[in-house]
């Protein structure tokens, strides 16, 4: 960045700040601005950290098909039981 190019700019502005402010006020205007670039910086540094901590790679090594759990074995379905005691189902009587 060539700050030269911009200094006609910046000294514009500065001179306004000065005049809508005053020179009493600059100190707390100065220090306000700080404090805003401090706490911008403090969060865009934690959520480039929260960003970097979600897509990094575990540390371990990845697990392969055999160490994975295998999947719970499911019962082969029966036949419902008749609702009429002594009648036996899918049985033709008659």
């Amino acid at each position: 960045m060539d700050i030269a190019a911009h200094l006609p700019e910046i000294i514009i502005v500065l001179v306004i700040v000065l005049i809508i402010w005053g020179p009493g006020k600059l100190p707390d205007v100065g220090a306000a601005m700080g404090r805003g670039i401090r706490e911008f910086r403090k969060a865009s540094a934690e959520t480039r950290d929260a960003v970097l901590k979600a897509t990094a790679m575990p540390e371990g090594p990845a697990p392969t098909p055999a160490q994975t759990a295998p999947a719970p074995a499911v019962p082969p379905a029966t036949e419902p039981e008749s609702a009429v005691p002594g009648e036996q189902a899918g049985s033709d009587a008659g």
